[in-house]
């Protein structure tokens, strides 16, 4: 498997309120919906490692499960899928332990993890519990860093890094990750000065969040930093993280919209406002499975992204939702089989 190969239909989920669960039956739901998307054909599995909700998704009010506690409990529940973080924040946890813990998941999974993150970004999360938000600068000084120690961890006997933000002596490993070469380090963001420069030098993936229209150009910004660092395109996983809306017929994509709408606490009627929807779904893949399929064709090739990460908010709910949307993704082959 190539890095291009790495993720081609990951599986994203954001959320684990309004399932139609109480709080006692919520992993239940998650595990069914994991293992749905494993059986769709799905090559990945990602969830937030946040504490608290999302603010646009109803902040810290809402539910929300420790990352890599329920990616742990979830590798026992499946055999195939990648398993990973879309990503953690590299402010929340020592970067050692982090490795510990991630190679702990790649252990339980039998070569599963996936090491995803990023910079953090969350403010109001880390003041809560306690975590320090230092500047952007210092951030991603501490990004550049942790991956070295990660890295080290999982290819190398013994770590030493020394930084101005973290430092390890001889570090050992013990178990090993049980993947070839460690897991994959993915990094998560679309920035243009800081972001896609480092993971174009040090990560094996990379998932841009950002429109469906800018991923051109932060294609051919990523081109650029790989030429800088003496990659080549081939060396790295791209992906994009979008939601996805479809439906065989035009009429039952429309009735999913508006049910996510109603969902929301909004007034679905919106949806017949051409700039409300356009809005709405900037950020999104919509149609039936035939257009998803034509639109997704044209992202993903040669000279396109690789894959995309795909959030389902018309499925939230469904156990199976995941099979729901798969014949667009076999239709272009994200999926096989």
């Amino acid at each position: 498997m190539t890095n291009r190969t790495m993720v081609r239909a990951a599986l994203q989920m954001p959320t684990f309120h309004g399932l139609g669960v109480p709080d006692d039956g919520i992993f239940e739901h998650v595990s069914s919906y994991t293992q749905s998307a494993e059986r769709a054909g799905f090559d990945t599995v990602f969830v937030m490692d946040h504490f608290y909700q999302l603010i646009f998704l109803g902040g810290s009010r809402q539910p929300m499960l420790e990352g890599y506690m329920l990616l742990s409990a979830l590798a026992a529940r499946t055999e195939r899928v990648n398993l990973g973080t879309l990503v953690t924040g590299v402010t929340y946890r020592n970067p050692a332990m982090l490795g510990k813990m991630i190679t702990t998941l790649d252990v339980v999974s039998r070569g599963r993890a996936i090491c995803g993150i990023g910079a953090a970004w969350y403010e109001e999360e880390h003041r809560a519990f306690g975590f320090e938000f230092p500047s952007t600068t210092q951030r991603f000084e501490m990004l550049d860093e942790g991956v070295q120690i990660l890295r080290g961890m999982f290819t190398q006997s013994e770590t030493n890094v020394t930084g101005r933000h973290f430092r390890t002596e001889a570090l050992v490993n013990v178990p090993a990750p049980l993947r070839a070469g460690g897991p994959p380090i993915l990094i998560g963001g679309s920035g243009e000065r800081k972001t896609i420069p480092l993971a174009a030098r040090v990560a094996d993936a990379i998932n841009f969040n950002c429109t469906v229209d800018e991923v051109p150009h932060k294609l051919a910004v990523l081109e650029r930093a790989l030429d800088a660092a003496g990659r080549s395109r081939d060396s790295i996983n791209v992906t994009l993280l979008a939601s996805l809306v479809t439906a065989p017929s035009e009429k039952e994509v429309d009735d999913l919209l508006r049910r996510m709408v109603a969902g929301r606490g909004m007034d679905p009627a919106q949806l017949d406002d051409p700039g409300f929807r356009a809005g709405l779904t900037a950020r999104m893949i919509v149609g039936t499975h035939a257009e998803v399929a034509d639109r997704l064709g044209g992202l993903c090739g040669e000279s396109g992204l690789d894959g995309l990460s795909f959030m389902l908010p018309a499925h939230a709910s469904d156990p199976n939702g995941p099979a729901a949307v798969a014949p667009a993704l076999r239709e272009c082959g994200l999926i096989v089989g």
